[in-house]
């Protein structure tokens, strides 16, 4: 069965949370699309939204190549040609993560409606569901608190909360989570705000926390040679997030970074799924346990991570809140959730439906 054509577009799909982390606030949520069409009439979709910041690709920038890009490298060849495909798209498109994420998650979901399967089962499911965090902005303490109870209310069962600019102001704020929920988990992500002290500082000031990860305190290129400078105990909370775009990232921390012992994985870092499995691999090999992120994202490319996330077992972590406060989207379906639990949808493919 031969591709027939390729489409792409763009779309803002809002927030009704605008938010603000260590470097940025975020008050609208453009994504990249891209539609696969086979000679029968089945068509996958992929989805972008890259940071600037981590990948040095703007949603604007895949915006602009997806538009002047010429797909007869894809348009006429045969969906059974898949590894060959992701293969050839990823050579095309190596520097431009957004841009190779959006064709990669199509060609999967495309690939795998073909297959009539669902994309989980083709990696092969190791856990039926998991929970996931659900992310708090940085605010000051009284409206962390009244967020925290929204989500509770809702179910949730673990809760990350963005730090990275002040570490009293940041411990104050998960104390006082921790007070009033006790039962919550709690996770913190600095994104690259933090020195060796002031990481430090925050744990100490927040001793009373049940603390389940700290997520990129350091700058990138400060991960490696910082983490020697940390005792044990907090070594074991770290993750590694802008730090691990690429499998030779993940090389790099297995070999280095022997006090990192997670390793988080987002589509719009790796360009898709294909690489994304080169990384839970490597990291399988090193003892490695895996998170898997997002930015905010439509439920096409949260699907997509949720659907090979399940399919690791050593997959422990999940923050798949990326597309949970969007005012509109492009499909529906892809995953379920309940009481915080992440469960994909039992369609073939991404098991989303279309909008449009």
């Amino acid at each position: 069965m031969k591709i027939k054509e390729v489409r792409t577009y763009h779309k803002d799909l809002g927030t009704s949370r605008p938010y603000s982390i260590a470097y940025k606030t975020v008050t609208e949520v453009v994504n990249a699309f891209v539609e696969i069409e086979l000679e029968n009439g089945l068509v996958g979709i992929g989805a972008a939204n890259p940071s600037v910041k981590v990948v040095g690709e703007s949603v604007e920038d895949t915006i602009r190549t997806l538009a002047a890009t010429d797909f007869s490298f894809l348009v006429g060849k045969s969906i059974s040609e898949f590894e060959g495909l992701l293969r050839e798209t990823q050579k095309r498109f190596q520097h431009l993560p957004g841009t190779n994420v959006a064709i990669d998650i199509a060609l999967h979901d495309v690939f795998t409606k073909f297959l009539k399967v669902p994309l989980v089962r083709y990696f092969g499911q190791q856990h039926a569901s998991l929970p996931t965090s659900i992310t708090i902005g940085i605010k000051n303490v009284e409206e962390t608190v009244k967020e925290a109870a929204e989500y509770h209310s809702m179910g949730f069962k673990i809760v990350k909360v963005k730090t990275g600019l002040n570490p009293e102001e940041d411990a104050e704020r998960v104390v006082k989570i921790q007070e009033a929920f006790s039962d919550f988990v709690i996770r913190v992500d600095a994104n690259q705000g933090y020195t060796v002290e002031d990481l430090n500082r925050f744990v100490e000031l927040s001793k009373t926390v049940k603390l389940d990860l700290i997520e990129q305190p350091f700058k990138v290129n400060d991960f490696v040679p910082q983490i020697s400078f940390l005792s044990d105990p907090v070594k074991e909370l770290l993750v590694a997030d802008e730090t691990c775009k690429s499998p030779s990232d993940a090389l790099m921390l297995s070999r280095w970074a022997l006090g990192c012992r997670i390793y988080n994985i987002k589509l719009m870092k790796t360009g898709g799924l294909f690489a994304a499995r080169e990384i839970a691999q490597i990291a399988g090999r090193s003892n490695v346990n895996l998170m898997w992120g997002c930015n905010d994202e439509s439920a096409v490319s949260i699907a997509a991570a949720l659907h090979l996330a399940l399919s690791y077992s050593h997959t422990k972590y999940l923050d798949l809140d990326g597309s949970l406060d969007l005012i509109e989207d492009v499909v529906t379906g892809g995953f379920t959730i309940s009481d915080g639990y992440m469960a994909p949808s039992t369609g073939i493919g991404l098991g989303v439906s279309f909008n449009h």
